[in-house]
């Protein structure tokens, strides 16, 4: 897997002493939980308490805190119950806004782009995200999950390429004042010119002109082969 890292120290053979870390594991699967526990467990780490959804693990991190006994690092799932989309990275956001001094995890199938630019945005201290299909090597998940318990970071270069894109789609956005890309997310929600003039109280021709300048600001020219419109809702689509 190679994933990237940095600070923190590692050194995954915790043997109970001080290089030992404090865990709590929010995962759904049942068998995942209880052999990642298996796994901490083993090469000296306490899991203090395993959970199978976001809000459940909300509340367990509360309580520990209100007796003093935070973990050192929280690993989450991004997709739990009880709709399966994004509640553990979600959580996982809330936590790291809640208690800064406790390391995230985010151990997932999937890369929820949205969410996972929210939690590496501010400090990169304490903060990783791996995907799971692209563990190799169990002692360098182990390595990661200490990392991140000591303040260091681990990323999984298949995410960072993600929101890198993310953020290169976004910055195709960015040209376009407020008003333009009102208009196009009404072009997407398939208003006509007249319905986007009703719906922002303006002429006809005023939302004429913003169309007009959201082709020219995205390099949408005039083209026999090309529906322009389409386009240009498929990039903010794709945003």
């Amino acid at each position: 897997m190679g994933p990237m890292g940095t600070g923190g120290g590692a050194g995954a053979a915790a043997n109970g002493g001080a290089d030992s870390v404090r865990v709590v594991i929010a995962e759904d699967s049942v068998l995942l939980r209880e052999g990642l526990t298996r796994l901490l467990t083993d090469l000296g780490h306490e899991v203090v308490a395993g959970v199978g959804d976001a809000e459940e693990l909300l509340k367990t991190v509360a309580a520990l805190a209100d007796r003093a006994e935070l973990p050192d690092v929280v690993v989450a799932d991004v997709r739990m119950p009880p709709t399966h989309t994004d509640e553990g990275v979600r959580a996982a956001v809330r936590l790291r806004q809640d208690y800064p001094g406790i390391g995230v995890l985010v151990f997932s199938q999937y890369v929820e782009e949205r969410y996972a630019t929210e939690l590496l945005a501010g400090s990169s201290t304490g903060v990783g995200y791996l995907l799971k299909d692209r563990v190799a090597d169990v002692r360098d998940f182990v390595d990661a999950v200490v990392r991140v318990a000591r303040g260091g970071t681990a990323l999984d270069p298949e995410v960072v390429a993600q929101l890198l894109g993310r953020s290169r789609r976004q910055d195709v956005l960015a040209v376009l004042t407020p008003r333009e890309r009102e208009v196009l997310g009404l072009m997407a929600e398939g208003r006509t010119n007249s319905a986007i003039a009703k719906q922002l109280v303006v002429s006809d021709g005023a939302v004429e002109k913003h169309i007009g300048n959201i082709f020219l600001k995205l390099g949408l020219s005039p083209s026999d082969g090309d529906h322009r419109r389409v386009l240009a809702v498929l990039t903010y689509l794709n945003s």
